[in-house]
């Protein structure tokens, strides 16, 4: 089959046929809305990709069509490896596919499981992901046509959890503990075997790529960031929830899609709490794209934006968050066991007005000798989040120290209060299961 025929012109493309506060839809809908799974040969499919410009969109953003000629060319390959576990507390896009839209995820993921020579399919979840997990389990009892085995696997679901080191030692071990790389999943992987792991969103969009093309797929988008991307929107804004948006788009813009700011604003913390804060005035004439971003200093990572309306305190907040990080450390390292508590706990006193506005000098210190000495990249995330937000709000340690501060809560997700969005549904949900394993 060639690729090319058909395909959504405009928006949606992932969103397409998804109806509000309906449930998953069902594999005929699925064919209705984006037609039947190509049957394409593996080194077309990653040309195809290549020639997209697709890079993967679970926070490192590093080209797909690389990722999956590195275990293309390997032997012996292991199961590709659906990472599901969205431990971003502020994020909700891939609980979104994986409980909306199966089918467009498990196609990618069949696609490119041929395409490197996987024999299996491995969707890790979290535990409490309930929703994703049922809408799975009626996906795959329907798809009698795949020529992969597919299973899931639900798991923890703290913070470093979902790292994809952290993953296959879990799905080795049982341990969802990160571990030290090289060498890296592609090299030697599930039971020691060359594992491609990807995000859902990554082999959603793949999935479309070997439908329609690598033109269509640049349709949308710049030359530099082609296609369109799922962000999660919530913070101040007057409907939180997760939007497909094309490269490009400019920040006032995807505020606009999520209804426009509930009040004015001070900041946008853009990608997540591994992101960087990035004062209103500079933020909203960004647009969508690496470059713009970059030049900020950050990027979109996880796919998130949080807006931060003036009533809030930016400061408070951030020791919330990064207090939070702090908490979710795997306890393997000690700059990051040691070196992250002692930053959220001066955080934590500048915010309270108790700590002198010299401790911010300190933190930044500490937040440069941590950087780059864990297992995994939890300590670099975190002190990249708290650079930014001495660099933003740090005008207000002072006022805090004087006691000025009046400001309410916003509330930031973390943890179990994470973003529920309305584009998600309410539906009936079953027992809590802590490990589950389904197969065809």
């Amino acid at each position: 089959m060639s690729v090319g025929d058909g395909g959504h012109h405009g928006l949606p493309r992932l969103l397409a046929g998804l109806e509000p506060g309906g449930g998953a839809i069902t594999l005929s809908a699925h064919a209705r809305v984006h037609g039947p799974l190509p049957n394409i040969a593996p080194h077309q499919l990653i040309e195809e990709v290549e020639r997209s410009g697709l890079r993967g969109r679970g926070g490192a953003d590093f080209p797909t069509a690389r990722k999956l000629r590195a275990v293309a060319d390997r032997r012996r390959v292991g199961p590709l490896i659906v990472n599901g576990s969205e431990t971003e507390p502020a994020s909700a896009k891939d609980r979104l596919l994986l409980g909306r839209l199966p089918h467009l995820v498990l196609d990618g993921a069949v696609l490119a499981a041929q395409a490197v020579g996987a024999s299996e399919v491995i969707v890790k979840v979290g535990d409490g992901a309930l929703d994703a997990l049922r809408a799975l389990d009626g996906a795959i009892s329907v798809r009698d046509s795949d020529r992969v085995r597919i299973s899931v696997v639900a798991g923890p679901e703290g913070y470093v959890s979902g790292e994809e080191s952290a993953v296959v030692h879990y799905l080795n071990s049982q341990v969802a503990k990160p571990t030290l790389v090289p060498p890296r999943p592609f090299e030697r992987g599930y039971r020691g075997r060359p594992t491609l792991i990807q995000n859902p969103e990554t082999l959603a969009q793949l999935a479309l790529v070997a439908r329609f093309g690598s033109r269509w797929y640049r349709e949308l988008g710049t030359v530099a960031d082609p296609g369109s991307a799922l962000v999660t929107i919530t913070g101040a804004v007057r409907a939180p929830g997760v939007y497909e948006l094309a490269f490009g788009t400019s920040m006032s813009d995807l505020l606009a899609a999520a209804g426009g700011p509930s009040e004015p604003l001070q900041a946008l913390l853009v990608g997540g709490y591994f992101g960087t804060w990035v004062d209103a005035s500079a933020a909203v004439g960004l647009r969508l794209a690496r470059e713009d971003l970059r030049s900020v200093d950050c990027s979109l990572g996880s796919g998130v934006l949080i807006a931060l309306g003036e009533s809030a305190c930016g400061l408070h907040e951030s020791a919330r968050v990064i207090t939070y990080l702090a908490e979710q450390s795997a306890g393997q390292c000690g700059p990051c066991v040691y070196g992250l508590r002692a930053i959220a706990d001066t955080v934590a006193a500048l915010a309270s007005g108790v700590a002198h506005a010299g401790e911010r000098d300190r933190v930044l210190r500490w937040a440069q000798e941590i950087r780059g000495r864990g297992a995994c990249h939890h300590p670099d995330g975190a002190v990249r989040f708290v650079e930014s937000a001495l660099r933003v709000f740090g005008g207000d340690i002072e006022s805090h120290r004087r006691g000025r501060c009046g400001a309410r809560p916003a509330g930031l997700p973390l943890g179990e209060t994470a973003l529920a969005p309305p584009r998600l549904g309410a539906s009936e949900r079953p027992a809590a299961r802590t490990r589950r394993r389904v197969a065809r």
